[in-house]
């Protein structure tokens, strides 16, 4: 089977986004995790970037380096044949300059698409001319790369405290717009699970939205008739994944018993066969 250019795979990736089904992305964090979403059929991967940082004993939040996170990119890139879209955050700097360096540094690694965020580690959203700028930054430097990077933009929006819901909701839908004029693919709102807001959201918004699913979210069925066109599941995943490592601890610990691990034990040979495959 020929390997996919990283061009087929962006522009397989961005035809994605506009169906005819919504798209799904499970998020892995290191190279095992990519390969067990790939194996199950999925036609893309996004990375967790707390996923990625908590692996290596970091909080989330631009805690470790730019190099540190694309290192782990590529290791994910370079080991599965479907596209993979990075999470790196608000991009390793709030300037164009440094958004676009961290976008050079995602096609580098081998990834098709990123997300960018415009939330602040205070709660706070960046300026919208700023992100409005780096936004342009980054799809210019994935023109310079011949490579058409899919933007997942993302407002924090529903995350500033201060603000009503009112108030969050419009300034959702007016940064997303302004993103999309700017060159962004996607438009990404987390922090929101009820129906009714995020219908709201698929219809004012000009563009493929992206949101986060899985608990407490409406199932992916309803997501897609509400007018989604990305679900992600974001940190979950990894989330699921270490609650399911504490409840075998603590079983062990308290009753010496395994039925947490019942049914759930891939064998060690088909880990060692997917993990040793060719690339």
């Amino acid at each position: 089977m020929n390997e996919p250019t990283q061009l087929q795979k962006a522009q397989d990736f961005i035809a994605r986004h506009a169906g005819p089904r919504m798209l799904v992305l499970p998020n892995a964090w290191d190279v095992v995790s990519a390969r067990v979403i790939e194996e199950a059929g999925f036609p893309a991967i996004a990375t967790s970037s707390a996923g990625v940082a908590w692996a290596l004993g970091f909080p989330d939040g631009e805690r470790i380096s730019r190099g540190e996170m694309l290192a782990v990119v590529r290791r994910i890139a370079t080991s599965v044949r479907i596209p993979v879209s990075a999470d790196v955050e608000g991009g390793y700097g709030a300037t164009p300059e440094a958004a676009a360096e961290t976008a050079r540094g995602v096609i580098a690694a081998g990834a098709i698409g990123l997300n960018l965020e415009d939330g602040t580690n205070e709660g706070l959203l960046l300026d919208l001319s700023l992100q409005v700028a780096r936004i342009r930054a980054v799809r210019e430097a994935g023109g310079a790369a011949r490579v058409p990077l899919v933007i997942n933009a993302r407002t924090d929006a529903f995350e500033v405290k201060q603000w009503s819901p009112a108030e969050r909701f419009a300034a959702a839908v007016r940064r997303a717009n302004a993103y999309r004029a700017a060159g962004a693919d996607c438009l990404f709102v987390p922090h929101v699970s009820d129906a009714d807001t995020i219908g709201r959201l698929a219809r004012e918004i000009t563009g493929p939205l992206n949101v986060i699913a899985g608990p407490p979210a409406p199932p992916l069925g309803e997501l897609e008739r509400l007018g989604v066109r990305r679900a992600s599941l974001g940190p979950r995943v990894v989330q699921a994944t270490l609650g399911l490592i504490r409840r075998i601890a603590v079983e062990l610990r308290d009753h010496g018993s395994y039925d947490a691990m019942a049914d759930l034990v891939i064998p060690f040979g088909d880990v060692q066969r997917l993990v040793a495959r060719p690339s």
